[in-house]
């Protein structure tokens, strides 16, 4: 009886209506028994840090139905979950998370975060069906934290988010402030290195920070760090979401197109929260790329222009919005159309030398209309620079003299005009015995990992594998070399969430010789921040999908069949699948199909061309994730065919020409003879 008058003493608390009460009356001595026998939970956590508690729902029968939740300490509520309004109380406010849509976790279980000396003590977790009576309430339990002592802060800092402008204030509190000295750091660098962020910071007396007027670049994690006469440490971290109306931060005066080919027109903006829409208008009216044909909508607002021709040009201005709003329009882009430039002369796929020869490679281009002579550089593919004394440019070709190993690999002859830039391949060989490059890559990810996995595409007795990755959109790439020979997979960390990277496997062996893999590329998917009180995820969220599995191109009676495997992650993500296949060695895209099936039938294949297929799975977040390409020749049947039966009818017309004469021959050598036994 005194379990239900401390139920019944709560209840009125929180003003819960009378029905509540009712069946709250109505628990069976036997639920009450089960309640109070349940063993408590023990934790320990330390100033700073975090603790989940782990409270489990048990709905009757297993059908979810509406529930209160009640989490007190002490007897004094902390958080209560009613009628789906969440409320948080007195200094718990900023620091508890609800995780009920966790998987590990129970529905009614809490995340804690920046733990204080005052969090120490025992809470309760209650959980009660207002709209039925369950046999059996296996709900509610009991914890207890204990803070941990020796620490030398008191009051952490706690996640905050504020409105651009607004000000920013962290709790730093040591336990002697007259003794202890406390730190700033912002994303692990010291604020006082911070220029413009420490002219608007000030620090209270107690540590605490408060910045004002905040900015945007304010956002991210802010440490204190606790320091006493001893030299000992103690920090903890909270995170700054500063909001603001979407705003653009960039427009350039004018933006080239390459006439005939595809092109982006980007609005460079920042937004939080997430962007919701994007106007743009040109030339003075709205520009709806919906009702344009050939323009589409980027996922990030950009304009995708699928062929880019005349009409295309004008004067643009794009303006973003989100919930709070937008700071404005760009200023006018005037977008001009140009065509682009092309190669007249281009250097040869692969030049083979000798360490100390030298090697000359030749290149040329023109603008297509004619009027001027685009800029032509050579740059090498992994990165390096070009050889320091031993190069030489005359006009647009490139001579290498005194050959070293270093110098081989892949060189890129570039034409650039102010619509695009179109490049040419050359790879430098030493006269070596050297491994194929790898092949089928693919790829998972995580928000800073992607894992890469390869086909050897030779096998010797030493051989080692490099990694060769970058952001798909910098110029400077980092290697990574795996240890093991047998193992055919790395994993690459500390990437950036919600980025694509360019991937490139070299194999050498033991003199130094390989050949890199073809370029491959993979995301990261997005970093999920889940923080207290109304912070959002300021990353647009999207979810990736596996790659395709043993792609597989075979001959079914007169046509070719491809067929393949769905991904083993995400398959309920996928939309349908992509088939694309090249004719090599131009590697010009030849044919594009999509299907919802794990096959297809190819009919519209040319004989006697060498073809490179691949399928890629589409998700229904528009993301793609490509299986392992397939090289097949097509044999030229028919060619044979029609040349055979040609050769035949050729060589049956030629019998039938030879009985013709013979026949005509034997008649007149049997008319001549004819002829003589008459005159005898």
């Amino acid at each position: 009886m005194e379990r239900i008058a401390h139920v019944l003493t709560n209840l009125r608390r929180i003003a819960l209506p009378t029905v509540v009460i009712l069946i709250t009356l109505g628990v069976t001595q036997q639920s009450l028994a089960y309640l109070e026998d349940r063993p408590p939970v023990y934790l320990e956590a330390k100033v700073g840090s975090y603790v989940i508690l782990n409270c489990p729902v048990d709905f009757p029968k297993n059908d979810p139905i509406p529930y209160v939740l009640h989490w007190n300490k002490d007897n004094k509520p902390v958080f209560t979950l009613y009628d789906g309004i969440l409320n948080t109380y007195e200094t718990y406010i900023g620091r508890v998370t609800l995780l009920s849509n966790d998987l590990v976790y129970g529905k009614a279980s809490l995340n804690l975060t920046s733990i204080r000396e005052s969090d120490n003590g025992w809470y309760e977790c209650k959980v009660i069906f207002p709209n039925r009576v369950p046999n059996k309430r296996n709900n509610g339990t009991w914890f207890h934290i204990s803070v941990l002592g020796g620490t030398l802060l008191k009051i952490p800092p706690v996640n905050s988010t504020v409105l651009e402008g607004d000000p920013a204030f962290f709790h730093c509190t040591a336990q002697n402030p007259e003794t202890m000295f406390v730190e700033w750091y912002k994303d692990g660098v010291p604020l006082l290195e911070m220029y413009d962020l420490i002219n608007r910071s000030t620090f209270g007396p107690d540590g605490s920070l408060t910045i004002l007027p905040t900015q945007m670049s304010d956002l991210g994690y802010y440490t204190c760090l606790v320091r006493n006469k001893a030299n000992d440490t103690q920090d903890a971290s909270a995170f700054l979401n500063v909001q603001y109306a979407a705003k653009v931060i960039f427009a350039p005066k004018e933006v080239y197109l390459p006439f005939g080919q595809p092109a982006v027109l980007d609005c460079h903006f920042r937004s939080n929260p997430p962007l919701t829409n994007l106007r743009w208008e040109k030339d003075g009216f709205l520009f709806d790329p919906y009702n344009v044909q050939g323009v589409f909508y980027k996922r990030n607002g950009s304009i995708y222009f699928e062929k880019v021709d005349d009409s295309h040009a004008g004067r643009y201005s794009c303006t973003p919005y989100n919930d709070l709003g937008t700071d404005g329009s760009s200023p006018m882009i005037n977008v001009i159309v140009q065509k682009p430039p092309q190669f007249i002369l281009k250097p040869k796929i692969l030049y083979v030398t000798k360490i100390g020869g030298t090697v000359e490679m030749h290149c040329d281009a023109r603008d297509q209309d004619g009027s001027h002579t685009p800029q032509i550089s050579w740059i090498k593919r992994d990165g390096s620079l070009l050889p320091h004394g031993r190069y030489q440019l005359n006009g647009a070709n490139l001579t290498i003299e005194d050959i070293t190993e270093s110098d081989r690999g892949i060189y890129a002859c570039q034409a650039t005009n102010e619509a695009a830039t179109i490049s040419a391949d050359a790879e430098i060989m030493i006269e070596n015995v050297s491994p194929r490059a790898p092949y089928n890559l693919t790829g998972n990810s995580s928000d800073t990992a992607i894992t890469l996995r390869w086909a050897p595409g030779y096998i010797r007795q030493y051989l080692e594998y490099i990694i060769w990755y970058r952001l798909a959109e910098a110029q400077e790439w980092r290697t990574f070399k795996v240890n093991n020979k047998h193992i055919l997979e790395a994993t690459i960390t500390n990437l950036l969430p919600a980025k694509e990277y360019e991937f490139m496997v070299l194999c050498q062996d033991s003199y130094g010789d390989g050949m890199f893999s073809k370029a491959f590329r993979y995301f990261t998917k997005p970093k999920e921040f889940e923080q207290p009180e109304t912070f959002q995820d300021t990353l647009l969220q999207f979810n990736q999908i596996g790659s395709p599995i043993n792609l597989t191109i075979e001959k079914r009676h007169s046509n070719y069949e491809a067929r393949w495997k769905p991904p083993e992650l995400g398959l309920d993500q996928l939309r349908y699948y992509i088939l694309r296949w090249w004719v090599e060695p131009q590697h010009k895209l030849h044919g594009s199909r999509t299907t919802p099936e794990t096959s297809y039938i190819l009919e519209d294949l040319d004989e006697d061309e060498l073809y490179t297929f691949q399928v890629f799975a589409m998700s229904t977040t528009n993301y793609t994730s490509g299986s392992n390409e397939v090289e097949i020749y097509i044999h030229p049947y028919q060619k044979v065919k029609v040349m055979t039966i040609g050769g035949v009818l050729l060589l049956l017309v030629s019998l039938a020409v030879i009985s013709m004469l013979l026949y005509v021959k034997r008649n007149r050598i049997r008319k001549l003879r004819a002829a003589e036994n008459v005159k005898i």
